[in-house]
């Protein structure tokens, strides 16, 4: 019987449960504050190496962060994580994305919209616009993973969209000490159900508290 991989769903998250601040845009694609989520990470050897540079630094973090990067072979994400302006795309400047000719993901990766558009090749990724739903997505991610598992990568509707489906196998939140306010929710609408995923690591940072949870 062939098992299916995974889909691993992480995300960073305020004390108030948000996931980016108010006031998102082109310029400032994490909202008022929102920066400060991911002050955690940037300094990491490791995520520095993703993103092509040198030097960083470890930390009690950098087990946790690997662990999230490790047998990931394909990669989901919202329209609005994937970016550009809302609604259909633009023919005269096409948007690739925020992070330039080379992505960090070096394997396949499948943005939800609602809109068409013929797949982005770049060095190392391809990002494939899917607009047949989140299953969809899912199924295209997972045959292009080669058993290897698929990362949720946000935002939040889109990782609200496959908790509320259940299908969601790991969830990791990485929690900062920061308030924002106002901004995007994580778990708004959700109700008390976790759809079978429970805390199966915890640690525990003055920057950043990372929780794993598991399907039972």
């Amino acid at each position: 019987m062939t098992t299916l991989s995974r889909l691993r769903a992480q995300i960073s998250i305020s004390l108030d449960g948000f996931v980016a601040g108010p006031h998102q845009s082109i310029d400032n694609p994490l909202g008022v504050g929102g920066t400060a989520l991911h002050e955690w990470v940037v300094p990491l050897r490791t995520f520095q190496e993703q993103h092509g540079r040198e030097g960083g630094e470890d930390n009690a973090s950098t087990p946790f962060l690997e662990s999230l990067l490790a047998d990931i072979g394909a990669t989901i994400m919202g329209r609005n994580m994937f970016g550009g302006h809302p609604g259909d795309w633009s023919h005269e400047e096409p948007w690739t994305g925020w992070w330039g000719p080379r992505p960090p993901f070096g394997h396949p990766v499948f943005v939800l919209t609602h809109f068409p558009r013929e797949p982005l090749e770049l060095e190392g990724t391809t990002f494939t616009f899917v607009t047949e739903g989140i299953e969809r997505a899912l199924e295209q991610a997972r045959a292009a993973a080669g058993g290897a598992d698929v990362a949720l990568a946000g935002g939040a509707q889109a990782i609200r969209q496959y908790l509320a489906a259940g299908l969601v196998d790991e969830l990791a939140l990485n929690i900062v000490p920061v308030l924002l306010g106002s901004g995007e929710r994580l778990f708004i609408g959700s109700g008390d159900d976790l759809r079978g995923l429970r805390v199966v690591e915890s640690i525990a940072t003055l920057a950043v508290t990372h929780l794993r949870f598991a399907r039972d």
